[in-house]
């Protein structure tokens, strides 16, 4: 699985503050979709799928 960090975002040039407000929305979507695992506070680090299904686009893959 693919995930996405706040990191990440900022580095596709989202703004620190949006960039966290994706990653709240994404754990919300997993938790939703019955993942329970997400609600963990400290858990930073979200599937693509779920970041893509919020902004309807499709992020590219990391290059190393």
């Amino acid at each position: 699985m693919i995930t996405v960090t706040k990191k990440d975002l900022i580095a596709l040039g989202y703004g620190p503050s949006f960039s966290a407000d994706i990653i709240r929305e994404a754990k919300k979507l997993m938790i939703a979709k019955g993942h329970t695992y997400y609600k963990s506070r400290k858990l930073d680090r979200v599937p693509k799928e779920a970041v893509e299904e919020l902004l309807g686009i499709t992020l590219p893959d990391k290059q190393s």
